[in-house]
């Protein structure tokens, strides 16, 4: 509703040229005309001495407001024709004596100065508090909107002045509860958090709107300041423990990082059934928790329950929605790269580098059948026609390239430790110690995300750890950082600390165990693992701190920090007595990866304005400024739609090390949801004259269409595979490409968001940062003898999948309709939450932005989102119509 105040204009009407006395009453109707002088006798009535006629006269000019009613954009005509009486009926009101009347009048006056207050005069709110107590609902929505607009201001102008606020508080609530019983949850909470008080929400909110008060207060809060976001969702939290939504009250404590409130869920919630959805929940948000007899009393019911957490059988579902999309056929590189479909260009390129073109297809058949157990190139069966045993494709490669050959056989078996830990034994025997690194790092891979009460990861790795070889090293060390990462494994990091301080330890080993050690350890603030670094860092000599590998030791350090704002401020100032070589790197990138996923728009302004400068060659903190900037933007739509166009100006301005980090930028935005605006740019600056930028770009366009198996970017990488087929390096990068968007034959997602984007995987975005920091410097990493470094994404790597299954935790198919989902926050009704959907039976597919809902009434699902795993109870008042 249009505001009546612009309306009414300021308090007395510009007198038009005629006598506007006459021209007004020509205009009227008989029927207004009455009304008018009606009201104006009222008036007169109103100043009379006999106190008898003046509370007639009031009682008839209340009625007359209250029951007028007109359309959305006039002010209603009492208050019109009143107008010009404004000013003696507040003149009249400074003489009366105090009585029941005057705070009547006072009430009228308090409805009168809606329109007719000038701006900034609050006197609306003056005497409404001047007024009687009664009900303020009675004068109508806009009346209550106007008060509480006037209120904040109000509650400002006195916090300044430090004046006393009880007589606010009490009209406060008066509106508040005005609100909630109108349907209109999001002005309440605007109100509360103007006048600082939302615990007052949770005495008004009752069971018919606790739903849509809780869905604002999560949106609002992506777009409020620290620590108010935190107190918005702490308010959620505990409406939704007090309507005993635990689901949603444990995805808002996993948003808070806050393990107290999610036993809290546990202990308050005594349904077996909704503790293993809650399970499911925290499984796929990746946090290694444990259960107590407190939160589960019987012990075989913890036991099961803590193998959902685990993730142990993860890999059985995902193979029985790869069985159902009918999928389980492994595909060996060339079935991606479709060389075919290219003129006879390509064809020639097959000839060029051939170590280099086995180690880019071991990575695109590790990437598209990950998870699946079986592929063409590694797990094929001795004596099948592809020719001779597995061992060949080992040795197909050279040197370091064996190292990720047999790793791969730790993704193709992702998730199935048993099966997996028995392939890879073999190659412990190797004499080779490239072989036994890439085993070791294997074994890290088919752990990952999958906890087990008896850790062999840990058994066979711990063992290696001080091997002489620095590649047996790096493979143990890494596949430690990738089996627990976020599992802050005390034993792991007494044996890998010392490394860090070790003069002998080799810059590789040393910076591959300050990533591992962050990866344990991520966003858990620990000092003793924080110090460690921070003293490797001091150690290194003049010649170390320019190499690409040092850049590790910061990120590791950042990673320790990830997502928790405040707490970084310590190690910050301590990074600033660092070598000035690294000091600025450091600076960005512990600021980037503290506010990952806050979307704090100050940071990234903090950011963009380290971007701005033109420097001299040789200075690296731009890069991660720019990945900094996405880290922090991807919170939410808006600020990833704004960070994408500043991106933009950043290529057109930005020296050409900014523009290196830019294209990988934009892939962490977009990761996994291909947006065209994106997807052109990249597209562009694929074929750019610089190659690094080149490059960046053709991984991005992997990144951006990874696991989506997007026909678009799928065309372009083939056709990029004939334009480079000359350029050894780019033709890599294009492989690698290729093998992404086709990651888990389309069943997977790098997407570290999830549950509706509103919960944000810290080692899944810890895996991502870690993997593009290393694409920050291409050919000393990637290209060079570190590509294993690839491997750090399978932290992201989630199937995509809706699996419902029913109170045994067996798959059950039901139809469910997948739609775009709809933002629904705030409007009025029930709106339909997806659009454009198609009803398919589960297990389903979800895209980046689908929303799934159960397109029939027979089971009641027990997550309030559809996704990962969903238990579904049968729904009791069912009834099949005959």
């Amino acid at each position: 509703m249009s505001d009546p105040k612009n309306d009414a204009g300021t308090s007395q009407p510009k007198a038009p040229a005629k006598d506007p006395k006459k021209k007004e009453e020509e205009d009227l109707s008989e029927e207004d005309l009455a009304l008018k002088q009606q009201l104006e006798l009222y008036v007169e009535r109103v100043q009379d001495s006999d106190p008898g006629l003046q509370k007639v006269a009031l009682e008839s000019m209340r009625h007359e407001i209250r029951t007028s009613t007109s359309s959305m954009t006039s002010v209603p005509k009492p208050l019109k024709f009143l107008r010009p009486h404004y000013g003696t009926l507040k003149a009249f009101y400074e003489t009366m004596p105090d009585s029941d009347l005057k705070k009547y009048l006072s009430d009228i006056l308090s409805v009168l100065a809606l329109t007719m207050s000038a701006e900034g005069e609050r006197e609306s709110l003056k005497y409404r508090l001047l007024g009687s107590e009664g009900d303020i609902g009675s004068w109508g929505h806009e009346y209550v909107r106007n008060l509480a607009g006037e209120i904040s201001q109000e509650y400002v102008k006195r916090q300044s002045e430090e004046a006393p606020i009880e007589d606010l508080m009490e009209l406060v609530q008066q509106i508040v509860s005005f609100h909630m019983k109108h349907n209109a949850e999001p002005e309440a909470v605007d109100l509360l958090m103007e006048v600082e008080d939302l615990d007052l929400l949770v005495e008004h909110v009752d069971k018919t709107n606790f739903k849509r008060t809780c869905l604002y207060l999560t949106s609002a809060a992506r777009y409020l300041p620290g620590p108010d976001d935190m107190l918005v969702l702490d308010i959620a939290y505990t409406i939704y423990l007090k309507f005993e939504e635990f689901a949603s009250a444990l995805q808002i404590a996993l948003s808070l990082d806050n393990m107290q409130h999610v036993r809290q869920v546990f202990t308050s919630c005594d349904i077996l059934l909704k503790k293993m959805q809650f399970c499911y929940i925290l499984a796929r948000h990746g946090i290694t928790f444990e259960l107590d007899d407190e939160m589960v009393a019987d012990d075989d019911d913890r036991e099961a329950l803590q193998d959902i957490i685990n993730n142990t059988k993860l890999s059985e579902s995902y193979l029985t929605l790869a069985r159902d999309i009918e999928v389980m056929e492994p595909k060996s590189p060339e079935d991606i790269y479709k060389a075919h479909l290219l003129d006879g260009r390509a064809s020639a390129g097959a000839s060029v580098d051939s170590a280099r073109q086995n180690l880019a297809a071991t990575f695109v058949n590790a990437f598209v059948n990950a998870g699946f157990g079986q592929d063409k190139l590694m797990t094929a069966p001795a004596d099948s026609s592809i020719g001779g045993s597995t061992g060949n494709w080992l040795f197909k490669n050279k040197e370091h390239g064996k190292t990720s050959a047999a790793a791969s056989l730790g993704m193709i078996l992702l998730w199935d430790v048993d099966s997996g830990l028995a392939q890879i034994d073999k190659y412990f025997h190797s004499n080779d110690n490239h072989v036994i690194a890439g085993a070791l790092l294997g074994v890290g891979i088919v752990n990952c995300g999958v906890k087990n009460d008896c850790d062999p990861a840990l058994a066979l790795l711990s063992e290696y750890i001080s091997k002489e070889d620095s590649s047996v090293r790096i493979g143990a060390i890494m596949g430690l950082g990738i089996a627990y990462a976020g599992a802050q494994n005390e034993q792991i990091r007494s044996s890998l600390t010392p490394i860090l301080n070790d003069a002998k330890a080799p810059l590789d080993v040393i910076a591959f165990t300050a990533i591992s050690l962050g990866l344990i350890y991520v966003g858990s603030c620990n000092e003793e693992v924080a110090q460690a670094i921070i003293f490797a860092l001091m150690d290194r000599s003049e010649s170390e701190l320019g190499e690409p590998l040092t850049r590790f030791l910061p990120l590791a350090l950042g990673l320790l920090y990830l997502g928790k704002q405040e707490s970084v401020e310590a190690t910050a100032e301590v990074s600033k007595t660092f070598n000035e070589k690294i000091r600025k790197y450091c600076d960005m990138t512990l600021l980037s990866c503290a506010y990952a996923g806050t979307g704090n728009v100050l940071k990234v302004q903090n950011l963009l304005g380290h971007c701005a400068q033109h420097l001299e060659k040789g200075e690296t903190h731009q890069g991660p400024a720019v990945l900094g900037i996405a880290m922090v933007a991807m919170a939410e739509e808006l600020g990833l739609d704004m960070s994408i166009r500043s991106l933009e100006h950043l290529l057109q301005y930005g020296e050409q090390n900014i523009r290196r980090a830019v294209p990988l930028a934009l892939g962490l935005l977009c990761i996994s949801n291909p947006k065209v605006n994106v997807m052109d740019t990249l597209s562009r600056l694929s074929h750019d004259s610089d190659s690094e930028v080149a490059m960046a770009a053709v991984i991005s366009l992997g990144l951006i269409g990874a696991g989506t198996n997007n026909a678009r970017i799928a065309g372009m990488l083939r056709n990029l595979s004939s334009y480079y087929y000359k350029d050894a390096s780019l033709l890599f990068c294009v492989r690698i490409a290729q093998g992404l968007v086709h990651l888990g034959k389309g069943l997977l997602t790098l997407n570290p968001y999830h549950s509706d984007r509103f919960l944000l995987s810290p080692t899944a975005l810890a895996g991502l940062v870690t993997m593009l920091h290393a694409c920050l410097d291409m050919k000393a990493m990637v290209l060079g003898k570190y590509h294993y470094v690839l491997y750090f994404v399978v932290l992201a790597m989630q199937p995509r999948m809706l699996m419902t299954v029913d109170e045994n935790l067996k798959p059950l198919s039901v139809p469910v309709r997948v739609g775009q989902a709809v933002d629904v926050v705030g409007q009025a009704g029930r709106p339909k939450t997806i659009t454009g959907f198609q009803t398919h039976s589960t297990p389903v597919l979800l895209a980046a932005g689908d929303r799934a809902e159960l397109a029939t009434e027979k089971y009641i699902p027990l997550s309030p989102i559809l996704e990962g795993h969903v238990i579904l109870k049968e729904n009791p008042e069912y009834r099949e119509d005959s």
